[in-house]
């Protein structure tokens, strides 16, 4: 395969040279009886099938606060485990899968690029296997239960003002926000306001991804709380008596998925919650499942430390029971010179100052990932216009500060092009670390939500609005503020404040609502003004997509 710049991800990816999955799955010592195959290139896992202890180190991979010119997590965690793969390691990816509604909006597919990919790229980047589909079918199914319920009578007394259950999409629908259900006349239903989020922001995406077995899929669920009674008491999906029904409409979809690398490194992809708005973090089980089969298991946490790579510390292994061995942080000098204040449009134009400024968002990524206990190792991810005076900016701020740093140009060279930062994870998996969390789930909700301003974004402190304060007692009230929180924020800057690039200093996060979601096992908590169902931009990505008269794909990325 000859290799050029000029060529886009879906062509790179169209012109490899895929094996059947039966094959990777062989690679991976599945045995065939746990393989469903979609196809010939994808499959199911039936984790059941899986006897042997799971015993693979987890090696998780983040980055700096994301900007317009792009980082290349998931390409950096793509070509790390190619890498090492090279190096004769045994090692799984495990993966989120892409949602339609960055596909067809701004962010484009999550199947990393160049090189370094997961393939079959469109199929996984459209409708995969289904799995969102089916999360999203369970959701509004739970959805028209409720109303259904209250239709019929309303035994449960389920107030229709309290009622905190929206219905979902996998797609950026601004419209849909706040909608009104239940017009037209008494056999319609009863009106009430209602609203969507993005599939991905449903707690049923939460739980399908925190979930260890079906069984205690079946119990989350049940957990759910739906809204609220006339008198003020929770009512749960388990008092609809549903959970039974939503989890068979789960069965298929809650196995995970195995692809491949373009280097024929086997993949998992399962899940795929956003970090700025949900927990960030592909499936329990699909990390299990890969620490079962590989020796080094590369995953990766959504947007930067300060979001993914926090709750996958917080939330996911606290709830997995496993502990991060090595953390990668991926960066660019792009990034760095737009964190510095330097225009998407001057990017290519040498900027040394503006690099030096910009470092300051990588150090404190890499401060919150030491505040965690475990050794970071900075992926400075190559661009074509990176100059090495910009480069040795970076490199020389690394040795000053005793951080461990490699060069990385996984996208052009493939698994060759992440050796040198695969050398430096494997030192770090030979040496023991002190992973901790940065909270106990017995500290106050306001300790919590303070202790992650402080310690991760750099903040001085918490302002919560009345409506929150108000929250709290009723979580109080109701013994929830035992568990950990999910905070809903900006990913573009460690404040709330999409605006506040770079390291701001003295500022204070706001707090405006802390939803309960007993189901995942966490209180989430919207800051700023992030929205749970996000917008089309102006020109979104779906206008660029075609399909040729023979069936291929255009324009997807």
């Amino acid at each position: 395969m000859t290799k050029t710049k000029r060529m886009t991800d879906l062509e790179i990816a169209n012109k490899a040279a895929i094996k059947p999955i039966t094959e990777i799955a062989q690679s991976a010592q599945i045995p065939l009886e746990a393989i469903e195959q979609y196809g010939k290139f994808k499959a199911k896992i039936d984790i059941n099938q899986l006897k042997n202890v799971a015993s693979g180190k987890v090696v998780l991979v983040t980055a700096t606060s994301p900007t317009p010119a792009g980082e290349g997590k998931s390409t950096v965690t793509v070509g790390l485990a190619d890498a090492l793969k090279q190096l004769n390691q045994k090692v799984m990816v495990a993966l989120r899968e892409p949602s339609l509604g960055p596909v067809m909006g701004i962010k484009g597919g999550a199947t990393g690029g160049g090189y370094a990919q997961v393939i079959p790229m469109e199929e996984i980047n459209l409708h995969f296997t289904g799995d969102l589909h089916a999360i999203t079918t369970a959701n509004n199914a739970l959805a028209a239960i409720i109303d259904n319920h209250i239709h019929q009578g309303n035994e449960l007394q389920i107030d229709p003002r309290r009622i905190i259950w929206k219905r979902v999409l996998d797609l950026n629908d601004r419209a849909l926000r706040n909608v009104i259900v239940g017009l037209g006349g008494p056999v319609q239903g009863v009106p009430r306001e209602d609203g969507f989020d993005i599939t991905v922001a449903s707690e049923i995406m939460a739980i399908f991804c925190l979930a260890t077995s079906l069984e205690n899929l079946k119990e989350r669920l049940g957990n759910i709380v739906i809204g609220y009674s006339y008198d003020r008491e929770p009512v749960f999906v388990r008092d609809l008596g549903v959970e039974g029904a939503l989890t068979l409409l789960l069965k298929d979809a809650f196995k995970p998925n195995l692809v491949q690398t373009l280097e024929g490194t086997p993949a998992i992809i399962h899940g795929g919650p956003f970090a700025n708005i949900a927990h960030g973090c592909n499936s329990i089980v699909a990390t299990e499942t890969a620490r079962k089969l590989a020796d080094i298991v590369i995953t990766e946490a959504g947007f930067g430390a300060d979001l993914g790579a926090e709750k996958f510390m917080n939330i996911k292994a606290r709830q997995g029971g496993f502990a991060p061995s090595a953390v990668v942080v991926v960066t660019t000098i792009r990034a760095l010179k737009m964190h510095g204040g330097v225009a998407k449009s001057e990017l290519s134009v040498e900027n040394v100052e503006a690099v030096e400024i910009g470092i300051a968002n990588l150090e404190k990524h890499v401060d919150t990932v030491r505040a965690f206990g475990v050794e970071p190792i900075v992926s400075l991810n190559r661009f074509i216009t990176d100059t090495e005076h910009e480069l040795e900016i970076v490199l020389n701020w690394a040795k000053e500060n005793n951080i461990r740093i490699a060069r990385t140009n996984v996208w052009e060279e493939g698994g060759k092009g992440g050796l040198a930062l695969a050398k430096e994870v494997l030192e770090v998996l030979d040496q023991p670390q002190n992973f901790h969390h940065l909270y106990e789930t017995s500290d106050s909700v306001e300790q919590k939500i303070t202790a992650i301003v402080q310690k991760v974004y750099g903040g001085l402190g918490v302002q919560f609005t009345d409506h929150a304060k108000k929250q709290i007692a009723q979580i109080e009230r109701f013994g929830w503020d035992i568990l950990p929180v999910c905070m809903a924020k900006t990913q573009y800057s460690l404040s709330d404040q999409p605006t506040l690039i770079g390291r701001p200093e003295n500022f204070v996060i706001t707090v405006r609502e802390i939803i309960p979601k007993l189901g995942a096992g966490f209180l989430v908590c919207l800051t700023g003004d992030i929205m749970t169902m996000p917008g089309l931009p102006k020109q979104p990505a779906a206008l660029r997509m075609d399909i040729d008269k023979d069936g291929e794909a255009i324009g997807l990325f």
